[in-house]
């Protein structure tokens, strides 16, 4: 039986975001760039003391690294939590993770990438709705359009909507499902592991950066043979960056996928693009690929005020 799903509560301007490490060191500059737009909407930042800290490719040790986000996660003060950076180690931390806590303080966590990793093993594990959307250290550069889409998602008490403007049918029809996804790299790292990410009766949402299209084409064959994209209820598509041809890329997806015959919809702002668009992660959605559009069922946080 589904338990209820966990959505934290809404942001507004003078709460508190704390600022979490989870996986690689970041550019200092970069980063205060993304303070300073996170505290221009009005929000209080929380620094911890050891954000800097340095291992190698990783902020910090494992342990050092799963701590700083559980205390972020215990502080009454912080009611949402953004990370700092993407790269590579969040999926090192789930087994240091407490999730049981984690539950019993739900907020708002907010990150994509490697990020994604801890966005589905937390929707997975306290049924508590994420958020894929943009990094501190991406913030500045990122689009007028993504920041707002940030806040809207994450302080608003309206579903969102989202529809595409260089949409393309891949497959056509409808579904409705919870949302999950995000890296297809990480997804894939994950699978095997006793953290792989559930997809039956959801919408699965991918996209990557850097990938070239046979290594996009053996990811979702791994995923495939192991059985992952067999009671999927939808697909969508977001950002493929850098990862050759788009049609190469989609031509690719829809074999992937042609086996379950389930409407695939992409060229969403999702990602690794220009534009990276907030979405909830585990939130009920409706996919309709004739008006090319994912409307959520409901708004992503408690209590939003506009």
């Amino acid at each position: 039986m589904e338990q209820a799903l966990i959505t934290p509560q809404a942001l507004r301007p003078g709460d508190t975001i704390g600022l979490a490490a989870p996986a690689s060191p970041f550019d200092r500059e970069a980063f205060e760039r993304g303070v300073a737009v996170l505290e221009s909407m009005g929000y209080r930042l929380k620094i911890p003391d050891d954000l800097f800290s340095r291992q190698g490719y990783l902020a910090g040790s494992d342990s050092e690294r799963a701590s700083q986000l559980r205390k972020l996660f215990e502080d009454e003060s912080v009611r949402a939590i953004f990370c700092a950076r993407g790269g590579f180690g969040s999926m090192k931390l789930l087994p240091l993770l407490d999730f049981e806590a984690i539950c019993a303080h739900p907020k708002i966590l907010v990150g994509f990438s490697d990020i994604t990793v801890l966005l589905v093993a937390i929707y997975n594990r306290c049924d508590m709705v994420t958020f894929h959307g943009p990094l501190v250290t991406t913030l500045k550069k990122d689009s007028e359009k993504t920041c707002s889409a940030l806040i809207h998602a994450i302080g608003s008490n309206r579903p969102l909507a989202l529809k595409p403007r260089k949409a393309a049918v891949l497959n056509p029809g409808r579904a409705s499902g919870r949302l999950v996804g995000g890296n297809l790299t990480s997804l894939c790292h994950m699978a095997g592991t006793p953290y792989e990410p559930r997809f039956e009766g959801h919408l699965l949402f991918l996209e990557d950066r850097g990938e070239a299209p046979y290594r996009i084409d053996r990811m979702l064959s791994q995923l495939r043979l192991g059985g992952h994209l067999d009671r999927v209820a939808g697909v969508i598509l977001g950002s493929f960056q850098d990862c050759g041809p788009l049609e190469d890329v989609y031509a690719i997806a829809k074999e992937a996928f042609r086996h379950t015959g389930v409407p695939i919809l992409a060229g969403f702002d999702l990602g690794h693009g220009t534009d990276n668009l907030t979405v909830p992660i585990g939130l009920e959605a409706d996919m309709d690929t004739e008006d090319r559009s994912l409307r959520f069922q409901e708004p992503a946080t408690d209590g939003g005020g506009q």
